[in-house]
């Protein structure tokens, strides 16, 4: 199977990479390699590598900068997955394409399923959702939900260079460091680490699951202060951490407050979403053994 990745240089792109590049032949290229804003880029690169499947792992994931940048969200999030869903038609390839929790409003108290409407309320949320409705151009497509990933991968393409880290990358180089660690209390999110969300994808993409939408998260859900206390007590460094809420931190963009999310469906379909205790353990396992 013949694989192209896009945004291959980022924390899901590496992962994603290396994953399948266990079994599968992977063309990974990150945005120097082919901005997927750029259509004839897009058709040009994708109609010489003739891929069977197609991981969009390119995103424009700065929250809070989209506020004040909301054409390069949107063309990057929303239309540039235009691109790829043509091309995934033309060339008769599978279009895998992430998305995110953000596009909940966060008003609930249990977990969102498929079914669930969005509301997103950024423009970061919005351009997301964007870039789910045109990925269904593609005839055969996944769209994955994923939230609050971590692990950097540090065996990815180049195990020299380390993307910068995700929420609770940058919360445990700051344990490990010495350094103090504030988190949230009033935000509930399913944490989940991207090796187990790049197996799942691969589960999903082998196994000829039905198309659609999915949520590629662990199971179980818990406010990040909850998370922040777990890795703290495995790093003995609890007294570095505590808490805050959202109102306390000036941010551009609204935060989903509520935003777990359920992978009944995906578990349904083949895939193994360990708990993310399971997912911080193994974590820290990996980086405490470096």
């Amino acid at each position: 199977m013949r694989v192209l990745v896009t945004g291959a240089a980022g924390q899901l792109g590496r992962e994603i990479s290396r994953v399948f590049a266990k079994h599968d032949e992977v063309v990974a290229l990150p945005r120097a390699g082919l901005d997927i804003c750029n259509h004839d880029a897009v058709q040009r690169v994708t109609h010489e590598t003739h891929p069977d499947v197609i991981l969009n792992c390119a995103a424009y994931n700065d929250v809070d900068e989209a506020e004040t940048d909301p054409v390069t969200a949107m063309q990057v999030n929303g239309f540039a997955v235009r691109s790829l869903a043509t091309v995934a038609r033309e060339v008769g390839a599978v279009l895998v394409h992430y998305s995110t929790d953000f596009v909940f409003d966060g008003e609930t108290n249990h977990p969102y399923d498929e079914l669930a409407s969005p509301g997103p309320q950024s423009v970061y949320a919005t351009s997301k959702l964007l870039g789910e409705w045109l990925a269904c151009g593609a005839p055969r497509h996944y769209v994955l939900r994923v939230e609050s990933l971590f692990g950097a991968g540090a065996e990815a393409l180049d195990p020299s260079v380390r993307p910068r880290g995700s929420t609770l990358d940058r919360m445990v180089d700051a344990m490990m460091a010495g350094r103090p660690v504030r988190a949230f209390t009033d935000r509930t999110v399913s944490p989940s680490y991207v090796p187990d969300v790049a197996a799942a994808t691969r589960a999903l993409v082998k196994g000829k699951a039905e198309v659609g939408l999915y949520h590629c998260v662990n199971t179980g859900r818990a406010i990040w202060f909850e998370v922040a206390e777990a890795a703290a007590t495995r790093l003995g460094c609890e007294p570095l951490l505590s808490p805050i809420t959202t109102g306390e931190v000036q941010m551009r963009a609204a935060r989903p407050s509520y935003c777990a999310l359920s992978n009944d469906k995906i578990v349904a379909a083949g895939a193994t979403m360990p708990t993310w205790e399971d997912a911080l353990d193994r974590y820290l396992t990996a980086r405490t053994a470096r």
